[in-house]
């Protein structure tokens, strides 16, 4: 807790695009305006602060933009804001503004700079998860996961008919960088046969020997849900390997990419950064600093930022388990 009393409150995006993220500016927004607050939009994430590229924002700012996917912010990754020279004219830009709270969306990465440019210049800032991996840990969901496990749903269901109608192998990626979520849970729901995930090791040789074994029962459709992370080298790796020990096997790769990360946000993902967007300007106001806003058994969670930056969402066992004998 703090006696800071906050006035003015600057919002950005960093790191990579999520849908949700103007849910969550939009909120915000409107919530700081409620409270007679200021509130100031930064483009590009840490680079705009540098580049004192900010601009006030009023209600108006953040009309017909909740169901828009990517952001309204822009967002960067910031080379200058690694140094110390580049905080420092950062929180100049901020201070002869009076911004003196802020909040950014973002991963865990978005949370380190926070974090030690509000130990070294005394800003407080709240961070809300938004990022599409679910990597980070303190909160059940972060903002654009459900969109792009729906997305990735989608496009596995399609690529089942066609697997179905040509009685191939397919073997898909999906996003994650080095969390598994987006596969575990894509995987599971369109009944995919094997979900490789960086999470766990990889173990070929007996993803090969179950592929073998289906093959005899003239179980020719098969999907194999890859997190792009996974150690063993993603989807390409894999179809090379089982070309090598199956080469009768007709087996494709799709590699669902950056569709990803766009898009229209689900219901789910605009009611989690609404909600987190509303509690991030309440923390700033009561005086609840340096916190990551998570939810947590659909109630409010609060990680202090340090502990939100080195701690990873793990994989829960039981998952693990479901995977294996729904597959069987």
């Amino acid at each position: 807790m703090s006696d800071r009393k906050v006035t003015k409150i600057g919002v950005l995006t960093s790191g990579g695009d999520s849908p949700g993220m103007n849910a969550a500016i939009r909120a915000v927004v409107r919530t700081s305006l409620y409270h007679g607050l200021e509130v100031y939009g930064v483009l590009r994430g840490y680079n705009g602060m540098v580049e004192d590229d900010i601009f006030k924002m009023e209600s108006r700012s953040v009309a017909n933009i909740i169901q828009r996917g990517g952001t309204i912010l822009k967002t960067a990754r910031s080379k200058d804001f690694y140094e110390y020279d580049g905080r420092k004219r950062a929180y100049d830009n901020l201070k002869k503004r009076g911004i003196n709270g802020l909040v950014v969306i973002g991963g865990d990465g978005s949370f380190n700079g926070a974090l030690r440019f509000s130990k070294e210049f005394d800003i407080p800032c709240i961070g809300l998860p938004g990022t599409i991996d679910k990597d980070i840990a303190g909160t059940d969901f972060t903002i654009g996961f459900d969109t792009a496990v729906n997305t990735a749903v989608e496009a596995i269901d399609k690529i089942r008919d066609t697997a179905d109608a040509h009685d191939r192998l397919f073997i898909i990626e999906v996003m994650g960088r080095d969390a598994g979520y987006i596969a575990l849970h894509s995987g599971i729901a369109t009944g995919a046969e094997h979900i490789l995930i960086p999470e766990r090791k990889t173990d070929i040789e007996s993803v090969i020997a179950s592929l073998q074994e289906k093959e005899k029962r003239k179980k020719l459709v098969n999907l194999i849900v890859v997190a792009e992370g996974d150690e063993f080298g993603g989807a390409e790796q894999v179809a090379r390997v089982v070309k090598e020990k199956m080469p009768n096997v007709d087996a494709r790769v799709c590699i669902l990419g950056h569709i990803q990360r766009g898009g229209s946000p689900s219901c789910i993902d605009r009611l989690i950064a609404s909600r987190m967007g509303y509690h991030a300007v309440e923390c700033l106001l009561t005086g609840k600093h340096n916190v990551m806003v998570g939810i947590q058994n659909n109630k409010m969670h609060y990680t202090p930022l340090e502990n939100a930056v080195k701690a990873k969402q793990k994989i829960n066992e039981e998952w693990m388990r479901i995977v294996k004998i729904l597959a069987s």
